[in-house]
C-alpha cells in the first residue's frame, strides 16, 4: 500500500516524484531535528527527555519504511558530519558511537523501519491499529536504547560502577514513560486523521 505521504500528493513524472520524495527526505530529517531541541534535562539520568520522539513515530510511520528509513538515515548521518540536530544541540559521530543516548538514536532507524513496514500494509489507518504501530515502534526504541544504555561505559563512569538492571531502567525508562505515552497517542491519532482528510483508501 502508499504510505500516507505519498499518498497525499502523487506527482505526475518520475522526476517529480522523486524529487518530492528528495523533499519529504530532508524536510522530515530537519523536523526531528528541530523536535530534538524541545528538551527538558532530568539530574538524575544523563538521557534528555526530547521532542523528536514524537517526529520519529509520525514520519516513520507517514512515510513508510523506505522514505522513513532513508530519512532516519539520513538524520544519523546529520548528527554524525558535525551539524548540531541531537537533543540538546549534540553533533559527532560520538554522539552516535559512545554517548549514553545513542542507542536511543539507532532505535530511531530500526522503529521507523518497523512502523513503515506495518504503515504499507495499512496499519495507520485505523485508530486501534495506529496505536499498535506506535506502541511497537517505542518498544523498539526502547530495546535498543535500554540495552546500549546498560553497557554504556559513560553511564556506567557517572554511576561510579557497572549499572545494575534497576539503574538502567530508572535512568533510561520510568523517566520517559508519561511523555513518550502522550507523544503515542497524538501521533496515534494524527495518522487515521490525515488519511480522512486526503479521502485516500487504496
Amino acid at each position: 500500500m502508499t504510505a500516507l505521504a505519498q499518498a497525499a500528493l502523487r506527482p505526475r513524472t518520475r522526476g517529480a516524484g522523486l524529487a518530492y520524495d528528495a523533499a519529504l527526505v530532508l524536510g522530515g530529517s530537519l523536523l526531528i531535528a528541530g523536535l530534538a531541541q524541545l528538551t527538558i534535562r532530568l539530574p538524575f539520568t544523563p538521557v534528555p527527555i526530547s521532542g523528536q520522539t514524537l517526529g520519529v513515530l509520525v514520519v516513520g510511520t507517514a512515510y513508510g519504511w523506505l522514505l522513513g528509513g532513508l530519512t532516519l538515515l539520513m538524520y544519523l548521518a546529520e548528527i554524525a558530519i558535525g551539524l548540531p540536530f541531537a537533543a540538546e544541540g549534540a553533533a559527532g559521530a560520538d554522539v552516535l558511537l559512545s554517548l549514553p543516548s545513542g542507542g536511543y538514536l539507532w532505535g530511531f532507524l530500526a522503529a521507523s523501519l518497523l512502523m513503515g513496514w506495518l504503515a504499507n500494509r495499512g496499519w495507520d489507518r485505523s485508530i486501534r491499529s495506529s496505536i499498535s504501530v506506535m506502541l511497537l515502534g517505542s518498544i523498539t526504541i526502547y530495546i535498543f536504547g535500554l540495552l546500549w544504555l546498560h553497557g554504556n561505559a559513560v553511564f556506567a563512569g557517572l554511576l561510579g560502577h557497572a549499572p545494575s538492571l534497576e539503574d538502567t531502567l530508572e535512568a533510561g525508562l520510568y523517566p520517559f514513560i508519561i511523555g513518550d505515552a502522550i507523544k503515542l497517542l497524538l501521533a496515534a491519532a494524527a495518522l487515521p486523521l490525515a488519511w480522512r482528510l486526503i479521502g485516500r483508501r487504496d
